[in-house]
């Protein structure tokens, strides 16, 4: 009797000099015999390097041994006591393990009635004891092999099975790549709905439908995206921002209202009336359907389901799986786009109320620069009231200042600057910003000033350049402290071939900690809670992002705090042939005597503007209200028309509108002022028919230059 369960091992063959040894392969026979004569008769016949012989002495044991292993045949004594034959093979044929297993009986009774009782019982063969060894060698070797094909086609079976699910999986793998890279494309929310709404069609899905809720829980959003046929064509994406299922609105509600997927089979066919005739939507009556929810944080952002045409074999665990790990990452997405455009709606608003404060805080500034310009031309040289009119004037200039800095570093940071961009001599600017500021430097410091004789050719804004060399010695001055040094420096580099303008200062220093920052939007050093220095921290941030919207750098020096800093910006020379610039021309302020209409409903502002005019010759009227300046201007036929936007029931662009209709074929020049000084006021203000748009507080430099200048050119952005 051999001991142990079955069990397929290797053995050594016999070795052949001749050849290479190798292993075989042994395959388990069971033998079931209470004799132990008998047992040792088979083994002897049937034991081989290819065999492995087990055996048992009853057939309580060879149940035992069936439990424990598998056989590739059993060799089964028919008269053993207690358990027989017969009643043992109809025990092992109920094992499902075991309920193929080939049975041969060994007998020595070999009657009909006992074939019949043993082929009832499961057996396969008879052998006749005692046994020939030829035939039951033969017998054996027969299923033997059937046992190894059987096994080798498992085998072949399972690794097919084993390379198709890594198939499958490679293939899902790669499907959620391709899934998230389209669904990375834009965090926009417009464009994500419909990505994520597409992504799941056709792979998983012949029809996808995207639901989006609101803060209320809500549904606001729709979206269908379907693959449709198209005659000796692929397939294509077609889309609608409806769902026409009422079914699925229901499934919807339900899934967001549960935080659980569902699935539905044998799905209905109704469509609203009219859906078929507006969008070719495909047939899914008897399909089904699996409705997952978009989930982070435990928080639902709506609701996502993919339909099928079909509803065998519906959607197996692994599709299960598949949608539930995409509709994971389309809620992340879904709620980064949400993310993004509340970012956006926020930042809207935010230039919205930059804008309106600008607005606010321009219009008290207005009748106060005017009125300023109006004394300055009527007090003496020696009065005190100069340096009392200097004081006001300073700090209007320092407010307005304070809000064109705001607006610009907005603009910057959201890339909306326009440059108007010429080939310019950097020389000149840099001397003019540098004769502008002389007086304000000269009262309590020294300011040295080192520039090349000839031109210095750059392709630039001319205002932005001088906003920078202005934005950087204002804040030398501002730290700096008095009696202290400012130098102002130009130059070509030897090295680099570009032109190097530098601005150093002896005064607060910058802490080495402050270095990396100085550049930032708000940042600066800290000047105690009497903020002596004043600012917003603004103008240094100007000067970096227009250095580099004119492919330049700026960068900065400094020993520490007490040691002073140095500015350098480096900017690109563009040297190429340009024509001459023409000649300067004297301004002659009152070349010709004009007709002027101020509307205004700020009556300082349009009183003080009227003021102006008049000492400057011209004949001037007011009007406080759009409709009473339409009237006026009928009355009045002015030649220019100064008007504001922002007036109450007639605004500035409809009495634009009204004048320019009035005036058909008539030289008419119109002059909107107003706080709002963004790109799209001033597009808009163009569109309503004004030819120029001028923020206040107004300078009066560039109105009388508008007013002797000819022609009625339209209005161009000032950003």
């Amino acid at each position: 009797m051999h001991p142990g369960p079955m069990r397929t091992t290797t053995r050594p063959a016999p070795v052949d000099l001749n050849k290479p040894s190798r292993a075989v392969q042994t395959t388990d026979i069971l033998v079931v015999d209470d004799l132990p004569e008998k047992i040792l008769v088979y083994r002897a016949v049937l034991e081989t390097p290819e065999f492995n012989i087990v055996t048992a002495r009853s057939g309580s044991e060879a149940l035992k041994k069936v439990l424990e292993g598998d056989f590739a045949v059993i060799l089964l004594d028919v008269s053993m006591p207690g358990m027989d034959g017969f009643e043992t093979a109809q025990l092992i044929r109920k094992r499902k393990r075991s309920s193929a297993t080939p049975i041969i009986f060994l007998t020595a009774f070999t009657d009909e009635v006992r074939m019949a009782q043993g082929y009832a019982s499961g057996a396969v063969d008879y052998i006749a004891t005692p046994v020939v060894p030829e035939i039951l060698r033969a017998k054996v070797q027969v299923f033997v092999e059937l046992f190894r094909m059987r096994r080798q086609s498992a085998a072949q079976a399972e690794e097919r099975a084993r390379r198709s699910e890594t198939e499958e999986a490679a293939v899902r793998s790669a499907f959620l790549a391709d899934a998230g890279k389209e669904m990375m494309r834009s965090l926009e929310f417009e464009p994500m709905l419909l990505t994520l709404a597409g992504v799941p069609v056709p792979f998983l899905a012949d029809l996808s439908a995207l639901c989006v809720l609101d803060e209320t829980g809500k549904a606001t959003r729709m979206e269908c995206v379907w693959a449709h046929p198209l005659p000796g064509e692929p397939a294509r994406k077609q889309s609608a921002s409806v769902c026409p299922y009422p079914w699925l609105a229901e499934a919807f509600e339900r899934t967001v209202a549960s935080g659980q997927h569902m699935e539905l089979q044998d799905l209905p066919a109704a469509l609203p009336n009219g859906a078929e005739s507006t969008n070719p939507w495909p047939a899914i009556q008897g399909g089904c359907a699996l409705v997952l929810p978009l989930v982070v944080r435990n928080k639902v952002h709506g609701a996502l389901a993919l339909v099928r045409k079909d509803s065998e074999p519906g959607y197996p665990s692994l599709t299960v799986a598949l949608a539930r790990e995409l509709a994971s990452r389309a809620a992340i997405m879904l709620e980064n786009a949400l993310l993004v455009q509340g970012i956006q709606e926020g930042d809207r608003r935010k230039d919205e109320f930059l804008g309106m404060l600008a607005h606010e805080l321009r219009n008290p500034l207005a009748p106060l620069s005017n009125a300023v310009e109006i004394l300055e031309m009527s007090t003496t040289a020696d009065s005190l009231e100069v340096q009392a009119l200097g004081v006001i004037n300073r700090q209007v200039k320092h407010m307005t200042r304070l809000v064109d800095d705001l607006l610009d570093a907005t603009r910057i940071a959201r890339g909306k600057v326009l440059l108007r961009k010429e080939q310019c001599d950097l020389c000149n600017i840099v001397r003019q910003t540098a004769a502008d500021y002389r007086m304000v430097l000269a009262t309590d410091m020294r300011f040295e000033l080192d520039v090349p004789e000839g031109p210095l050719p750059v392709y630039g804004d001319p205002t932005r350049l001088a906003q920078m060399v202005g934005n950087l010695l204002h804040n030398a001055h501002k730290f700096n402290d008095p009696g202290g040094y400012i130098a102002l420096r130009l130059h070509v580099d030897e090295e680099d071939g570009l032109a190097h303008m530098t601005v150093k200062d002896t005064g607060m220093g910058i802490d080495p900690a402050m270095l990396p920052y100085i550049f930032d939007v708000f940042r600066q050093a800290d000047q105690g809670l009497d903020r002596s220095r004043g600012g917003l921290g603004l103008g240094l941030t100007l000067v970096k992002g227009l250095a580099e919207l004119h492919d330049g750098t700026v960068e900065v020096i400094s020993g520490g705090s007490g040691q002073g800093a140095t500015f350098t910006v480096r900017l690109p020379l563009h040297l190429t042939t340009a024509p001459a610039p023409a000649a300067h021309q004297p301004e002659v302020p009152n070349a010709s005597r004009s007709r002027i209409l101020v509307i205004d409903d700020n009556r300082d502002a349009a009183d003080t503007i009227k003021l102006l005019l008049e000492r400057n010759g011209h004949d001037v009227r007011t009007a406080y209200t759009g409709l009473t300046g339409v009237e006026t201007a009928r009355e009045f036929r002015p030649q220019v028309i100064i008007c504001d936007i922002g007036l109450p029931g007639m605004d500035g662009y409809e009495v634009a509108r009204v004048l320019r209709g009035a005036y058909a074929g008539d030289p008419l020049k119109l002059i909107a002022l107003t706080g709002y000084g963004r790109k799209e006021d001033q597009a808009r203000t163009a569109a309503a028919g004004f030819n120029m748009h001028m923020t206040k507080p107004i300078d009066f430099q560039i109105l009388r230059k508008a007013l002797t200048d000819g022609g009625d050119a339209p209005a161009r952005p000032e950003v």
